[in-house]
Order: C-alpha cells, then sequence, then structure tokens
C-alpha cells in the first residue's frame, strides 16, 4: 500500500497495490494493523454505502461531535467523485483549509479523514457508490455540517451542469458560526 500526507495533518491518501492479468484484478483494500502502524491507531465500527443517482450530487459537508466523533475511510466503488475534507479543529494551523483526492474505482485510492475535520464528496458521473469505513456508529443527536460551498473555506468544487443537495445540507451554517467542537492537538492525527 502507498501512502500519501497532505499539508494538512491527519489526513492522508492510500493507494493499494493492485496485481492484474487478463482476468481482471485482486488488490488487499484494508489491513487492519498495516493502518494501524501506518495511518491511525483506530477501531472502524461500521461500513457505510451510498449511491448518488445523477452526477452533481453534493453530500456534506458533514461530522459528528463527540462522544461520536467520526473518522472515516472513504473509496469509491462505482464511478467517480471528489472527496473533500474540512480542517474544523480549534487552533489548528489549518483551521478552515481543505484538501481534496479524485476517488475511483479505477485509481482505488481511499482518503483517510480523522474526527475534526468535516467531510463530503461531489459526484462526477451518474451512478457513483461511495463506500466508507467509520469509527463511531451515527447519532442523529450528534450530527453536524458546514455549508458546503462556503466562501471562507473556498472548496474548489468541479463546475457541472446542476448541484443536487438535500435540504439539510442547503441549510448548513458557515464555519464562521459553528461552535468549537474539536480542538486542534499538535501529536495528534
Amino acid at each position: 500500500m502507498q501512502l500519501e500526507a497532505f499539508p494538512i495533518s491527519g489526513v492522508k491518501k492510500i493507494t493499494p497495490a493492485r496485481f492484474g492479468d487478463s482476468r481482471g484484478y485482486f488488490s488487499e483494500v484494508f489491513k487492519r494493523e498495516w493502518f494501524r502502524e501506518n495511518v491511525a491507531d483506530v477501531e472502524f465500527v461500521q461500513d457505510n454505502e451510498s449511491l448518488s443517482a445523477q452526477a452533481g450530487t453534493v453530500r456534506g459537508l458533514h461530522f459528528q461531535t463527540e462522544p461520536f466523533a467520526q473518522g472515516k475511510l472513504v473509496r469509491c466503488i462505482r464511478g467517480r467523485l471528489l472527496d473533500v475534507a474540512v480542517d474544523i479543529r480549534t487552533g489548528s494551523p489549518t483551521f478552515g483549509q481543505w484538501i481534496a483526492a479524485e476517488l475511483s474505482p479505477e485509481n482505488g485510492d481511499q482518503l483517510w479523514v480523522p474526527a475534526g475535520f468535516a467531510h463530503g464528496f461531489m459526484t462526477l458521473v451518474d451512478d457513483t457508490v461511495i463506500s466508507y469505513k467509520v469509527t463511531a456508529p451515527y447519532s442523529a443527536a450528534n450530527d453536524r455540517g458546514v455549508k458546503w460551498d462556503d466562501p471562507t473555506i473556498g472548496i474548489n468544487w468541479p463546475e457541472l451542469d446542476g448541484i443536487i443537495l438535500s435540504d439539510k445540507d442547503a441549510k448548513q451554517p458557515l464555519l464562521s458560526d459553528l461552535p468549537e467542537y474539536f480542538t486542534y492537538e499538535k501529536t495528534g492525527n
């Protein structure tokens, strides 16, 4: 597995090795001990999957507060998407900054988004399926978000014909209106 760090501490891109021949390929997409030694010492408690039927669907930017804060290991198993993580850790030198990675079955890339980050994605083609492991179960009482197009964050979303949003995501607060949910720790992932 290849590991790529970003200028924002904690977020990592993982590219599993693939072994192929005329039949297709084989890939180990997750190895617990390797992940714990090289990325983050966490336990995953749930796997989630969602289908977005249309290109231009935006889901996010979402996060959960303690005690249900989630780290997410994200991959795309059909279609293509732009996956985004925004640093919302108070005191972080990269607070409000974002990173993005294009995920697809063809590139096999995965994105590790630790707790303390808002996460979202935009589908780039129809019928895109995202799959992700999380470190805490879903909690409606702890579910929060940030406006996907907050100009202060300035995410460079792809320009598509139209954007499809849930009512919930259309009404998320700006980053400047969020309480301090997470605190930056220099030694943490």
